[in-house]
């Protein structure tokens, strides 16, 4: 059964997060708000962020974006990417977390990563705390490959509660999550927000263009991520191919993302307004299955997790 995220009021999460990592750092209060205007006209209900973006200020911004029409939102952040998911960590940045989105609760709590080196029963037992104190409605977790997710549900289950949406990266250059985490979804009702349809910009195009800007010029992590020749000619092919049919390459990156039949909900982000549109624009794009099979061919699709192809 598909999981339903809700807000306070009851309000249904829409088909497209917005992701606020660039608040209070390259979005500065002008371009947030605007760029939150936005959703709310697009119809977004979703809005994450984490206690590690901008040192806080993306929290402490999407706080007062959002207190006017709190209880019709969904508000997600993570903790626990730096110090790990012992209960004294959690606990402590949870209250920062708290302290800076001005609630009590929030709607979804993520945990950041997998934590290798805390018991998972300490984890879990420390956010099944938080949700009987109303603190937490829904517990997500984020980066986890497959097994660790049913291995922490397993965790979850044993304290009274139970992981009810991941966070996984998804898009065209990168569709490990199609092996066994998007699977693992549909089959157990659990709600996937998929990260970087765009592949941190590569998707748009702009890193055809000589002397980009972006993610993929300025940082080594990320340059890495994407450095294989052919995730590069995928782009290109993509961006021939929304040329072609007069469609922004952005447009059908996302759109590409949201068809899978899991149904995830990506999460979408920009640096301003502008930048933003072509990624709502998906919201509202039919995407057929003749067409999503044309986009999904630019890509190198991973095997199947038996790794036997000849029956995939």
């Amino acid at each position: 059964m598909k999981k339903h995220i809700t807000s306070f009021d009851g309000t249904m999460s829409s088909r497209l997060v917005y992701g606020t990592m660039q608040f209070g750092g390259k979005a500065d209060t002008i371009a947030a708000t605007e760029m939150f205007e936005a959703c709310i006209e697009a119809g977004i209900t979703h809005f994450d962020t984490a206690n590690v973006y901008n040192d806080g200020k993306s929290e402490e911004m999407l706080r007062k974006l959002a207190s006017p029409i709190r209880d019709k939102l969904i508000i997600a952040s993570k903790i626990g990417y730096t110090g790990g998911s012992g209960a004294s960590n959690l606990k402590s940045q949870f209250a920062d977390t708290r302290r800076r989105l001005g609630s009590d609760a929030v709607d979804i709590l993520y945990l950041h990563r997998f934590d290798p080196n805390t018991r998972l029963e300490e984890t879990f037992e420390t956010l099944a705390s938080f949700q009987n104190k109303g603190q937490i409605r829904y517990i997500g977790v984020s980066n986890f490959a497959a097994w660790q997710v049913m291995k922490a549900q397993y965790a979850a289950q044993s304290c009274g509660t139970q992981i009810d949406i991941v966070q996984p990266m998804y898009s065209l250059v990168k569709r490990q999550a199609e092996v066994e985490l998007l699977p693992m979804c549909q089959d157990q009702g659990i709600k996937a927000a998929t990260y970087s349809p765009l592949g941190s910009g590569l998707l748009t195009g702009k890193y055809n263009r000589a002397s980009p800007s972006g993610r993929l010029a300025t940082d080594d992590r990320y340059a890495a991520r994407y450095a294989q020749a052919w995730m590069h000619e995928t782009a290109k092919s993509l961006n021939s191919l929304a040329h072609d049919i007069n469609v922004s390459p952005i447009t059908l990156a996302v759109a590409w993302a949201m068809t899978h039949p899991s149904s995830p909900d990506p999460i979408i982000s920009a640096r301003d307004v502008q930048q933003l549109r072509p990624s709502l624009a998906a919201l509202n794009y039919k995407m057929g299955s003749e067409l999503r099979k044309r986009i999904s061919d630019l890509s190198i699709a991973p095997p199947p997790a038996t790794d036997r192809i000849e029956e995939a």
